[in-house]
C-alpha cells in the first residue's frame, strides 16, 4: 500500500487501563476479527497474560479501516504492556511506530506507569493522542482525569477523546484521529532496504519467526538480507502480516509492519533492535533502542538433572522471545547444574519461571533472587557480583557498593505517613514529595533494589487498599554494610541458601530461614544443628532432634544395668554417625525454603 495510507501506532498506559479491550474493539470495529470469532483479551494469547489480566508481549496486528473520506488506510497496532517490568517491550514497540494513543483511566486517573510510558513516547517523538477511557463507569471523573492530564503529563486537554472500550464508545472517534493525527511515515532516503527487527518468537516448522517494520525499500521472498549486527546473510522465505493471526503476503513495504521467515535456525543469530538490510547493496543501521542491562538474578535448576540439556534448549528459545532475559551455565554442590537467569524485576522473574514449567513443561526450582553488587578489594580492584558464592572473603574487601533505584509512588493523600514508614523501612529515603491533586501525592524515594525485589509493589497495594502504584528507575550505586548470610546444616555450608543482606537485616533473617529449614528437613538418626552465620560468626541457631529408637524394648524386667548398656550403645553409635554422617536436603525442602 502507498505510504500516504499507512499509520503505524502503539498503545501505551498504566497497567489495567484498558488497553487490550481497546485493541479488541479496534479489531471489531475494522472487520479485522469477525464477531464469531471474538472473544475478550484477544491478543492476549498466553494462559498467563488471560489469568493474570495482563499484557506480557507486545503483539502487533494490521487493520484495513475505510475513512470517513473513502479512502482506505492500513492501520498496524502494536499492542504493549503496561507493568514496570515490562518497560523494554514497550520501547521496542514504539521505536517502530509514529505515534501512540495514550490511554487513561476515568476512575482512577494518571498513574506512575502512564508518566513513564509518556517519557518513552516524547523521547521518540511520537505523536500522542490523549484517550480518556471508562468513561462509563459510575465513580468516573472526566474533568478531573482532564485536569490531571493538563498538570502532570502537560497535555492540552482539548485533544482528549472521551470512550468507554467495553461499551464501544469512541471507538470511531479514536480511529478517525488515528488517521487525521500521526503522520503517515517516511522513508529514511537511504540507499537499499532498511528493515528493524523489534521482535520474534520460535516456530517449530518455520524456525525463527521475525517481527519486522519497513523504514525503507522492500522486502520480498527469496531476497538475500543481511542481519547487520550478527553480520550473517539469509535468504527470505516467506513475509506477511498479522491480522491477528499471520498471513503471508507478496512483499512487504516502505512504513509496513509484519513478520519474515529466513534460514535462521538458531534464535542466538537474531538481535532485537538488529537492523537488516540488502545483502548486495548494505544501508547503515537504524537508530536502535538501547540494550537491556537485567537488575535482578536469580538460579534456575532442573529439579531432575537429567533434564538440563531440555532446559538449556527451552531458556534460549525463550530468550529469543524475551531479549531482555540472559543466562549463563552455572553449578550448586546443593542443586547440580543449572544456569543463573538475570532479569527486569521480580515480576519478569516470575513470569519466566512459570512460562518455563507450562510452555517447556519443565520441572525447576528457583534460587532466592539478588542483584549485583559491585565490591572493592584491598588491592583497588572493583568485581561485580551477582552470586553470593563469588563474593570474596571479608579481609580481601575494601568496601561493598549496591545498586539503587529512583522510585515514584503515587498513593493517596491519608496513605502519605504509611508509604513513607514503608520506605523508611525498606532502608529508603523520601528526596521529594509533589501534591499532584486534591486527592493524591507522588513520593519521589531512593531505595535500595535488593530492599524492593520481593514484597514492596504487594506492600504498597495493601497499605493504600490497591490505589497506590510505582515506577522505578535505575539511579547508580551506594556504598552499604553488606554481609553475606551462610546457612549451616550439620556444619555444613548449602550454598543454595546464602545470600547478600545487610548487617542490619542479617539477624532477623537468619533467624527465619533457620526456623523454616528446622520444619522442612526431615528427622535424621542423630541431632543436627542449623546454623545461620556471617563469616565465623553463628548468629541464629535451631535444634532438629534426633529420630529415637526404643532399643530397650525387648528388656522387660531385670537389671537396670542391661538398659542402661543398650543405652550407652546407642549413644555412642549416634555421637559416631554424627561425625561422620551427612544430612541429606530433599528437593522439596529447597522448594519450600526458596519459596518464602
Amino acid at each position: 500500500m502507498d505510504a500516504a495510507h499507512i499509520r503505524n501506532f502503539s498503545i501505551i498506559a498504566h497497567i489495567d487501563h484498558g488497553k487490550t479491550t481497546l485493541s479488541d474493539r479496534l479489531l471489531q470495529r475494522t472487520g479485522t476479527v469477525a464477531d464469531r470469532n471474538m472473544e475478550a483479551q484477544h491478543l492476549d494469547s498466553m494462559d498467563l497474560e488471560r489469568e493474570r489480566g495482563i499484557t506480557i508481549k507486545a503483539h502487533p496486528v494490521t487493520m484495513l479501516y475505510t475513512a470517513k473520506n473513502g479512502e482506505t488506510y492500513e492501520l498496524n497496532l502494536i499492542d504493549t504492556p503496561g507493568h514496570v517490568d515490562f518497560a523494554y517491550e514497550v520501547s521496542r514497540s514504539l521505536s517502530a511506530c509514529e505515534g501512540a494513543l495514550l490511554i487513561v483511566d476515568a476512575a482512577q486517573g494518571v498513574e506512575a506507569q502512564t508518566v513513564a510510558n509518556l517519557h518513552l513516547a516524547t523521547k521518540q517523538n511520537l505523536e500522542i493522542i490523549p484517550v480518556i477511557n471508562k468513561i462509563d463507569l459510575p465513580h468516573a471523573n472526566v474533568d478531573q482525569a482532564k485536569q490531571q492530564l493538563e498538570d502532570i503529563l502537560a497535555i492540552p486537554a482539548e485533544n482528549a477523546i472521551l470512550a468507554s472500550a467495553k461499551q464501544g464508545i469512541g471507538i470511531d472517534d479514536i480511529l478517525e484521529a488515528i488517521v487525521k493525527r500521526i503522520p503517515p511515515p517516511k522513508p529514511t532516503g537511504a540507499a537499499s532496504l532498511q528493515a528493524l527487527g523489534f521482535d520474534s518468537y520460535f516456530d517449530t516448522y518455520k524456525g525463527v519467526v521475525t517481527h519486522v517494520r519497513v523504514f525503507n525499500g522492500e522486502l520480498r521472498p527469496g531476497m538475500q538480507v543481511k542481519l547487520l549486527h550478527s553480520g550473517r546473510n539469509v535468504e527470505v522465505k516467506e513475509v506477511g502480516s498479522f491480522n491477528p493471526k499471520p498471513y503471508k503476503r507478496e512483499k512487504l513495504e516502505v512504513g509496513e509492519t509484519g513478520y519474515i521467515t529466513a534460514n535462521i535456525k538458531s534464535p542466538k543469530d537474531v538481535k532485537m533492535g538488529d537492523t537488516m538490510t540488502d545483502a548486495r547493496n548494505p544501508s547503515p543501521p537504524l537508530p536502535g533502542f538501547q540494550e537491556i542491562h537485567p537488575m535482578v538474578f536469580s538460579g534456575i535448576y532442573p529439579i531432575n538433572t537429567a533434564d538440563y540439556e531440555h532446559l538449556k534448549v527451552n531458556l534460549s528459545k525463550l530468550q529469543l522471545n524475551d531479549s531482555a532475559f540472559v543466562y549463563q551455565s552455572e553449578s550448586s554442590v546443593a542443586l547440580g547444574f543449572g544456569f543463573r537467569c538475570g532479569f527486569l524485576g521480580l515480576l519478569h522473574m516470575e513470569i519466566v519461571q512459570e512460562r518455563l514449567r507450562r510452555e517447556y513443561d519443565m520441572d525447576i526450582i528457583a534460587t532466592y533472587p539478588s542483584v549485583i553488587y559491585r565490591v572493592t578489594m584491598t588491592d583497588g580492584t572493583v568485581k561485580e557480583i551477582d552470586n553470593p558464592a563469588f563474593l570474596p572473603e571479608a579481609n580481601y574487601i575494601l568496601s561493598i557498593e549496591e545498586p539503587r533505584v529512583k522510585s515514584f509512588i503515587m498513593c493517596p493523600n491519608e496513605y502519605i505517613g504509611d508509604m513513607m514508614a514503608l520506605v523508611s523501612e525498606k532502608r529508603g529515603t523520601c528526596d521529594q514529595t509533589e501534591t499532584l491533586d486534591s486527592r493524591r501525592v507522588m513520593l519521589t524515594c531512593t531505595v535500595p533494589l535488593n530492599e524492593i525485589l520481593i514484597d514492596f509493589h504487594d506492600r504498597i497495594k495493601s497499605i493504600t487498599r490497591g490505589y497506590g502504584s510505582m515506577d522505578y528507575e535505575h539511579c547508580g550505586y551506594a556504598e552499604a554494610d553488606m554481609v553475606k548470610l551462610d546457612m549451616l546444616v550439620n556444619a555444613d555450608v548449602v550454598d543454595a541458601f546464602s545470600c547478600i543482606v545487610h548487617r542490619e537485616k542479617a539477624d532477623s533473617r537468619g533467624r527465619a530461614l533457620a526456623a523454616k529449614l528446622k520444619d522442612v528437613i526431615p528427622k535424621q538418626q542423630y541431632q543436627v544443628a542449623i546454623q545461620a552465620a556471617i563469616g565465623g560468626k553463628i548468629i541464629a541457631r535451631e535444634t532438629i532432634s534426633a529420630m529415637r529408637k526404643d532399643v530397650t524394648a525387648k528388656c522387660y524386667g531385670g537389671d537396670i544395668t542391661r538398659k542402661r548398656k543398650l543405652l550407652e550403645k546407642q549413644k555412642e553409635g549416634k555421637k559416631r554417625m554424627k561425625s561422620i554422617g551427612s544430612v541429606n536436603i530433599p528437593q522439596e525442602a529447597f522448594i519450600e525454603v526458596l519459596k518464602t
